[in-house]
């Protein structure tokens, strides 16, 4: 641990000008006492480190010394991928890799570049998990991770949405997907290619059996392919409405992006001034809180039984708000 913390020193100060003992201590989660015998030993083993005292001091480097210790270490060059994502990185149990590694990178680099990465970094942030919404616990997700890289099988019980809700698989996994914050566990399951919430898995077992990953499969490939199949399959019927200029303009604001494509592609005017469109619709009962966010601007002019169970419903909202005037 206290050579680990001597080889993060070593860096921090050629990734900077100078460093105080107070934002090393802080950065290294340590004492400023620690940080003070640190900087003994480091000068003991020849590093030429410089202490500037005052109120604009700290620590630095001789002028064209750089060490060779940032090489990085497997596990640190295997997480790279995950350093501009520090959430996903933590969920995997790689968050003090992906740090390490992003510190060997930034000393490495020269000045010029390392201070164009620097401003990137601080400009720039991608934030995964969608608006409105929590991400779900996934404690089993490290298990998972860990037998998608070494390709060993896994046993668990699933949550479904269908009957029967609670099943068992064993399944090869192939790779893992962050979507909207969640993620997704993709795997052979009897001879197909199947798609699993991380969160709705229950008790969960790494199996010895290897799972030797297709070498002609690719992720992201499967990934396109299985959202447009699984819009397919849930949009198994359509609404027609007649939208104003205003409704019609916050679509995307309000609904889905498969609806804003199908409503902009079948959009046509109408001699009112109003514009009619054709969306795709999962069920009634799931279009209904949708079509309301829409509000007076949509009238939905098929199919009737929705048009009337929103009709009922706006209905039923109006005696509310009137009894209570």
């Amino acid at each position: 641990m206290r050579a680990s913390r001597l080889m993060s020193i070593l860096l921090l100060l050629q990734t900077r000008d100078r460093v105080t003992a107070d934002e090393l201590a802080t950065h290294l989660e340590v004492s400023v006492r620690t940080i003070y015998r640190d900087m003994e030993s480091l000068t003991s083993a020849g590093i030429p480190v410089y202490g500037d005292p005052g109120h604009a001091g700290g620590y630095r480097l001789l002028d064209g010394f750089r060490t060779r210790l940032n090489l990085l270490t497997t596990d640190e060059a295997e997480s790279l991928l995950f350093t501009g994502l520090p959430g996903a990185a933590a969920d995997l149990g790689l968050g003090a890799l992906v740090t390490g590694a992003r510190l060997k990178l930034m000393s490495a680099l020269p000045p010029e570049l390392r201070d164009r990465a620097t401003r990137i970094a601080e400009r720039f942030h991608l934030d995964t998990p969608g608006w409105y919404g929590e991400d779900e616990p996934a404690p089993y997700l490290p298990v998972v991770a860990d037998a998608v890289w070494n390709e060993r099988s896994l046993r668990f019980t699933y949550i479904r949405w269908a009957e029967p809700h609670l099943v068992a698989r064993t399944t090869a996994p192939l790779g893992l997907v962050l979507k909207s914050g969640n993620w997704y566990l993709v795997a052979r399951t009897d001879d197909r290619t199947r798609t699993y919430r991380i969160s709705r898995i229950m008790e969960i077992q790494v199996l010895d059996t290897p799972a030797p990953r297709p070498a002609d499969f690719d992720l992201p490939t499967y990934w396109t392919t299985y959202l447009q199949s699984f819009d397919q399959r849930r949009h198994r019927d359509s609404a027609t409405l007649l939208l104003t200029a205003p409704a019609y303009d916050r679509l995307i604001e309000l609904l889905e992006p498969a609806a804003v494509t199908a409503a902009r592609t079948t959009a046509t005017p109408t001699p009112d001034g109003r514009t009619r469109v054709t969306i795709p619709i999962e069920s009634h009962a799931r279009a209904l809180p949708d079509l309301l966010r829409l509000g007076s601007g949509a009238e939905v002019i098929a199919p009737e039984p929705l048009r009337q169970r929103l009709a009922a419903e706006v209905t039923a909202m109006a005696r509310v708000y009137a009894a209570t005037e």
